[in-house]
């Protein structure tokens, strides 16, 4: 399968870059995003958080090379006018932001693709996947739009997954401690979310999370019985998950860090990882784990069955890597079943182009 990654920001760029690096034989060959592939180029050479690609970079008129690999740039605001057909993509990774509802992301397939992976939560997508959880669910004859969920729920999954499975959940809440984004305003300046329109570096922001309602699409079982908040904090990468639960059987915190390290050594190997140092959060800097369980922080209050788990997460490095691993079972699954048949989707063009007008899209 031919892969194009529409949207070259944050996550799009190391998307790029970890397949690269992890997974060579992922054939990226087309990104459409906004700006001149020379500073596209530049951007995803150069990087302010994990500092330069280590290879060689080059910009030969619309082709981006890396290491002598082509990469072809196009740069169209609408997806229904993105050539995916000649370029000949299959799968289009899309990393906007933006088109994340179904509806929207299926303007890919009208274009010529034939799977759309959301590296968001998608209302109206085919499943929600998140690797080391559900992952065994993806069936290429009736998924054709799939959503990687957010990056707070790969953290957040496994650990309930893990508590689930040993102790039972009666009830909890979460709160995700998180490095602010692009979503937010580096100054003061007007957003549909108040909070949100505040100076980033200069607050903690408190504001939504969709995690624990793209939890209920991963693990059904967990219903609607954990809430949670997010705080957007003056750090550009690493965020922390603060999950409280009320077990539904006692259990102290060796035994509940007993489980999460059985997990990492198992099922969870290369998803899931406990530490147990005093550490904080640049120490998690460039962390491939979606969920690193503090061990330190694992608490229980006497004669109850409430418990505390923190789990660290790269919010950028780590779930761009889960996307990563995502593409390739898309990828090995229809290479094995020989699946191209997506069935038709309805896309939303009005919505589209009334967007458009409002200038409220684009890569």
């Amino acid at each position: 399968m031919r892969i194009g990654i529409n949207g070259f920001g944050r996550i799009g760029r190391l998307v790029l870059r970890i397949a690269l690096e992890r997974d060579p034989g992922l054939e990226i060959v087309a990104v459409n995003t906004r700006g001149t592939p020379e500073i596209n180029a530049y951007l995803f050479q150069f990087d302010s958080t994990y500092g330069p690609y280590p290879g060689l970079v080059e910009v030969q008129g619309d082709v981006m090379r890396v290491d002598g690999r082509a990469i072809r740039f196009t740069s169209f605001v609408n997806p229904l006018e993105i050539p995916w057909d000649d370029l000949g993509v299959d799968l289009v990774i899309e990393s906007t932001g933006v088109f994340t509802k179904a509806d929207l992301a299926a303007a890919h397939l009208q274009a010529g693709a034939r799977r759309v992976l959301v590296t968001a939560p998608s209302k109206g997508a085919d499943v929600t996947i998140v690797m080391g959880v559900n992952h065994e669910r993806y069936a290429p004859d009736q998924h054709t739009i799939i959503s990687a969920a957010s990056c707070t729920t790969n953290c957040l999954a496994p650990v309930v997954q893990v508590l689930l499975e040993h102790f039972g959940i009666e009830a909890g809440t979460m709160s995700t401690i998180h490095a602010y984004t692009n979503s937010q305003r580096i100054l003061d300046k007007s957003h549909k979310d108040p909070r949100r329109s505040r100076a980033a570096a200069a607050n903690i922001i408190p504001t939504t999370t969709g995690a624990t309602r793209a939890l209920r699409l991963v693990i059904p079982e967990v219903g609607d019985r954990i809430q949670g908040i997010a705080y957007r904090v003056p750090t550009i990468t690493v965020s922390v998950i603060d999950l409280v639960v009320t077990l539904s059987q006692p259990a102290t915190a060796e035994a509940i860090n007993t489980a999460f390290r059985q997990a990492a050594a198992g099922p969870l190997f290369g998803i899931l990882s406990v530490s147990d140092r005093p550490l904080v959060s640049t120490d998690f800097k460039g962390s491939n784990y979606s969920a690193v369980v503090d061990g330190p922080m694992t608490d229980v209050v006497p004669g109850s069955a409430m418990a505390r788990v923190v789990a660290w997460y790269d919010n950028e490095w780590g779930y761009a890597g889960r996307v990563v691993d995502l593409a390739r079972l898309i990828v090995d699954r229809e290479e094995e079943l020989h699946a191209f048949s997506p069935r038709g989707r309805v896309v939303a063009e009005a919505e589209i182009r009334r967007r458009l007008l409002l200038g409220e899209l684009g890569p």
